[in-house]
């Protein structure tokens, strides 16, 4: 045991001081998180890269300055002004072209209500597209307070995806922050009342946020070489807080279990770690298989989703294995230090009692495992019924952070009926003669053009044949930074910019996009080999939801074979494993239910922040809450489990073993679901819709898991099952080391 000890407190110390080295780096990683999606080989981005390499076009990013208080912009002063506002934005770094009403005089930058915009295009200077955002913004204030001395009511805002993202990006840190500023008090109440020490209650919060910090330092050194998702920062304190509190509680308990029997502090803690240890690696590695699956997403978000929640998954089994029970071992019987009066002494008698209540409603389960069954089963049945009217296409309203310039600024396009200028669709043509040269390419695209603005659904098709009002010989009197913006250096190649009307709902943008790709090039142009590209905001939307929906199957497949594979390795039983696998998937279908029943139809969903039903839930949720429900679920069911084989292999039948396992493990389980209910909880409060889809989804999941399934459809099922529960190797040890009627003592799990 001296030997065991030694190896533990080496190894803690090695984690603990890599934990504490990796502290810094977590408060920068924000820094080199992205808000931006980006799809590896999707449609959208390849216009991007034709627009760069092909076109060389100032414009291929871009973000929008929407001007008001001035007066118009085709009056003698609106264009003054406007002429102070485009002087002052061409020294600025990484502006790489300005167009305004002073370079086309064209009734597109003339909104309703008097207001006008600028269109700059941005070049990165080093850094990421966002990175010059601040300075934009610095600039922004300067025009507008050098504007105000003569334009009181003048308003300078930028908007467009970079400036959104820029926003994004503050939300998601500032939400982080609210998120975890009402979680961790009502966590550290929750562990107060499971334990009723200072110090027993504060290593499972200790754990917790070690592991957070240790994973978002690892993932903001990664996102210096990959692109991650802001994404990680919100997955990442919610994963940490549940799963390290999770872990945590799991292993003081089982110490403090020792000590009520009689043991001395570093002996409970090797008695901890053993019978602790096996259960929490299993129980990791449900979890972590899970994020792994989503690494074979080809979308940057949900690829740093799977590296987050890989990472802290980890952290925390590392850290509740290692260091966890060298604190333990130090502590001793000083774990009740700081006890609170008002809390029962948690001693050999008060585990009893507790323990006894709930022997008591195991029997009962056992005593009538098919009533339970129905009574249980029905209403779980009626919720996961609803998950088959699960819609992921992107959610009706205005889901993004209200307080934010770039939305509000996105409002006031809206209002001026201009918002198509940041969702336009970008429609790259091919042709196999030159546009600029040949009167067929000519025409096409002409042709082309005209089509799609007679589309209802099209405000505006701008093109180089409607800047050039259908006439070739004009182009040479167009700049040059016209001329590169819609026509390719080598001539073959045109783009034009197809601005939705305002009534075009995001999900209408979708439809549109799959359209045009699904008609494809030779019959919109009427040119044989013809080929035609889709970009833009609402292409990437379409693009997102395309390979969601076909990798959703395959990480569904993966999550479950690996957590068989898991399950088999620790209980080498194939019953218990499909058992927990099938209640896995009837938790995450009871879950998805409520999600549509609240959010996607609107029952109850105020309650979270959310004033009307959103019509559908995004793509990226299911797939998300899929592989982490599917983990999370799994916890209580390896240690309900684990706790059942433990009393079969020490000579109980399932009649007795069944109880035995609920009264050891019904209050532990209690606790970790309470807190992680309260973690998950606290995110559905914030700004982030899809936090709060995600939060939510999670919350019910644990829920509905910690209570009907493991209290009562769990155990009901073991006992139908008998001994084929642990079919074909579960009992061996059993077998193995105890003769018939003389039960012998094995090693627990």
């Amino acid at each position: 045991m001296m030997g065991f000890m030694q190896a533990r407190r080496f190894w803690a110390g090695i984690v603990l001081v890599a934990v504490l080295a990796l502290l810094p780096f977590s408060f920068h990683a924000e820094r080199y998180l992205e808000t931006g999606t980006r799809i590896e080989g999707d449609e959208a981005e390849m216009v991007s890269q034709e627009l760069s390499s092909r076109f060389h076009s100032p414009f291929v990013d871009q973000v929008v300055l929407v001007v008001e208080g001035l007066p118009p912009a085709d009056s003698d002063d609106g264009q003054q002004a406007l002429a102070t506002i485009v002087s002052g934005l061409k020294g600025e770094p990484g502006v790489s072209g300005i167009v305004s009403y002073l370079d086309l005089q064209d009734p597109l930058f003339l909104g309703k209500g008097g207001g006008t915009f600028v269109l700059i295009g941005l070049v990165s200077t080093g850094g990421p597209l966002e990175s010059l955002v601040p300075e934009l913004h610095e600039r922004e204030i300067s025009l507008e307070n050098q504007l105000r001395t003569r334009y009181p009511a003048v308003k300078l805002e930028l908007t467009g995806e970079i400036p959104l993202n820029f926003d994004i990006r503050k939300a998601s840190a500032d939400e982080v922050t609210h998120s975890e500023s009402l979680a961790i008090p009502a966590t550290l109440a929750l562990l107060l009342l499971a334990f009723g020490s200072l110090i027993a209650a504060f290593i499972p919060l200790a754990v917790g946020e070690l592991a957070i910090a240790a994973t978002l330092a690892i993932t903001g050194l990664l996102a210096t070489r990959f692109h991650l998702s802001i994404l990680v920062q919100n997955l990442a304190t919610m994963l940490g807080l549940g799963l390290g509190i999770d872990y945590a509680l799991l292993m003081v308990s089982r110490f403090r279990e020792a000590l009520c029997a009689g043991c001395n502090g570093p002996v409970a803690s090797v008695a901890a770690a053993r019978q602790a240890g096996h259960t929490l690696l299993i129980s990791a590695s449900t979890v972590g298989i899970g994020f792994l699956a989503l690494l074979t997403v080809p979308i940057s978000e949900i690829r740093s989703i799977g590296v987050a929640g890989f990472l802290v998954a980890g952290m925390c089994v590392l850290l509740a294995n290692t260091v966890v029970p060298a604190v333990l071992a130090l502590l001793g019987h000083r774990i009740d230090a700081g006890r609170l009066p008002f809390t029962p002494k948690l001693d050999a008698q008060w585990t009893a009692r507790t323990g006894d209540c709930w022997r008591r409603w195991g029997t009962v389960v056992v005593a009538h495992p098919w009533l339970a069954l129905l009574l249980a089963g029905a209403p779980l049945l009626l919720l996961a019924w609803q998950a088959t009217r699960l819609d992921t296409s992107l959610p009706r309203g205005n889901w993004l952070p209200q307080a934010a310039e770039s939305v509000h600024a996105l409002d006031v396009l809206d209002q001026m009926d201009r918002s198509g200028v940041v969702e336009a669709l970008r429609v790259v043509v091919e042709l196999p003669d030159s546009i600029t040269q040949s009167e067929a390419g000519w025409d096409a695209i002409d042709g082309l053009t005209e089509r799609l603005a007679s589309d209802p659904r099209c405000y505006r098709a701008i093109s180089i044949t409607a800047i050039a009002d259908s006439n070739r010989d004009a182009v040479d009197s167009l700049s040059p930074e016209i001329r590169r913006t819609f026509v390719s250096s080598d001539g073959r190649a045109a783009l034009i910019e197809v601005l939705p009307v305002t009534s075009v709902t995001l999900r209408g943008q979708v439809d549109w996009v799959r359209q045009l790709r699904k008609t494809g090039g030779p019959a919109l142009t009427g040119v044989p080999g013809a080929t035609l590209l889709v970009g833009g905001i609402p292409a990437l939307n379409a693009d997102y939801q395309t390979i969601v929906a076909r990798h959703f199957g395959p990480v569904m497949g993966l999550v479950v074979l690996g957590t068989l594979l898991a399950l088999l390795g620790g209980f080498r039983s194939l019953f218990a494993a499909v058992k927990a696998i099938a209640l896995n998937l009837f938790s995450v279908a009871a879950s998805f239910g409520a999600l549509v029943l609240v959010f996607q139809n609107g029952h109850g969903s105020r309650f979270f922040g959310v004033s009307a039903a959103t019509g559908s839930v995004f793509p990226l949720v299911p797939i998300v809450a899929f592989a982490i429900v599917f983990g999370l679920s799994m916890d209580y069911e390896v240690f309900l489990v684990a706790r059942v084989l433990e009393a079969r292999r020490s000579g109980m039948n399932e009649m007795d073993a069944v109880p035995e396992g609920l009264a050891r493990t019904a209050g532990l389980i209690t606790s970790a679901a309470a807190i992680m209910i309260v973690v998950f909880a606290a995110f559905t409060f914030g700004n982030f819709l899809v936090v709060k889809m995600i939060g939510f989804t999670l919350a019910v999941a644990v829920l509905i898991d910690a209570t009907l399934v493991r209290m009562v459809i769990g155990p009901a099922l073991l006992r139908i099952a008998g001994d084929w529960n642990w079919w074909p190797g579960g009992l061996a040890k059993t077998r193995a080391k105890t003769s018939p009627g003389k039960p012998g003592i094995t090693r627990p799990v």
